[in-house]
């Protein structure tokens, strides 16, 4: 995830918009249907038979949705707009990130010039639509 620290996401704070991301975590839905089995076992979420496995760090479909209703809904939010979510409704932690990091948003992820890229990229594939 590419955070969205950015000044253009901030742009519209004075209207009361706000643009947060979020990482709901690892949670089993529908959507493990398109990862394969090798990358299934790889993560700790499938044995050699193929039964699925629930990590510790994966969380309930729940706790994943509890994090998007928060930042869509709640009032203790009101103004806070340009920050990153974790599943636990949390701001997440800046972390060294790589391939071993199971919480937290990476640091490098957190370019303002990179963000700035993105929210640019963005803007003109939705725009054109």
């Amino acid at each position: 995830m590419l955070g969205i620290r950015s000044q253009r996401a901030r742009r519209w704070a004075a209207d009361g918009i706000a643009a947060n991301a979020l990482e709901p975590g690892y949670i089993h839905t529908n959507l493990q249907r398109h990862v394969d089995q090798a990358t299934m076992r790889a993560m700790g979420a499938m044995d050699d038979e193929g039964n699925l496995l629930t990590p510790d760090f994966f969380t309930s479909p729940e706790q994943g949705a509890a994090t998007s209703a928060l930042l869509a809904g709640s009032p203790l939010l009101d103004g806070v707009t340009g920050r990153d979510f974790s599943s636990d409704n949390q701001e997440a932690e800046l972390v060294p990130g790589g391939p071993d990091a199971t919480v937290g948003v990476a640091a490098w992820s957190m370019d303002p010039a990179a963000a700035n890229r993105l929210w640019d990229y963005a803007f003109a594939a939705t725009a054109a639509r």
